[in-house]
């Protein structure tokens, strides 16, 4: 899947989502409601490999999310690269270790938006930037 997908398919009773925007060193993460249509930015991740489950684990201890949204980049022609096969092996990861559903977002050009707008935390921002692409399409 290369984007949202439509709101036909995610159910009206999921409201609350957090997204990542997974990296090898760093994963973003911004948590957002469907009521609002608004997502905020959370502290990044600062993991690597298993380390990082503990602290996925404490912010959905915290957030109690509904499904999860995972930013997934593309080739500019829409070809796939290692850091997209990366964030869907992360997806299904989510997936397997919370039960919920995990929805895959592209999120080409996330980062880039986030440092030209300035943003201090530029995955988290990314992060902030998918899910918010992901609840317009809800709607």
């Amino acid at each position: 899947m290369t984007g949202p997908l439509p709101s036909a398919h995610v159910p009206a009773h999921l409201g609350r989502f957090l997204a990542f925007d997974f990296g090898l060193k760093r994963t973003g993460v911004a948590a957002g409601n469907r009521l609002t249509g608004t997502a905020t930015p959370q502290a990044t991740l600062r993991a690597e490999g298993d380390a990082r489950w503990p602290l996925i684990a404490a912010r959905m201890a915290e957030w109690q999310p509904d499904a999860l949204v995972v930013g997934v980049p593309w080739h500019p022609d829409g070809a796939a690269h290692d850091n997209t096969r990366r964030a869907q092996r992360f997806a299904r990861q989510l997936r397997g270790r919370f039960g919920l559903p995990v929805y895959e977002v592209d999120e080409r050009y996330s980062t880039t938006e986030a440092h030209a707008a300035g943003a201090r935390d530029a995955d988290a921002a990314a992060a902030t930037i998918i899910l918010e692409q992901f609840l317009r399409s809800l709607s």
